[in-house]
């Protein structure tokens, strides 16, 4: 699709502001994630309290115990086993 001055054409949008708002809102939930992943490492992760916010690790610890993980110490199949064993001669 061209514009009539024969260039390609340009969306112009009503609003230019438009999409700082979206960007704003993600770059805060950016930063407040990154912020809880912080807090979660420097102290409940160690086996500390959170200072002035102890129900802030209980719910980091809880959420973290909800999650997903890989046990990377203990193999499912036991011929992989024998060959962890091997390579650590």
């Amino acid at each position: 699709m061209r514009g009539h001055t024969g260039g390609p054409a340009v969306l112009v949008d009503r609003h230019p502001g438009a999409l700082v708002i979206p960007v704003l809102v993600t770059l805060l939930g950016i930063v407040l994630l990154a912020g809880l992943v912080v807090v979660y490492v420097a102290f409940p992760h160690r086996g500390r309290q959170v200072p002035s916010a102890p129900w802030l690790g209980r719910v980091l610890r809880k959420g973290v115990s909800m999650l997903p993980t890989l046990d990377n110490r203990r193999s499912a199949r036991p011929e992989d086993e024998h060959m962890r064993l091997e390579l650590h001669r």
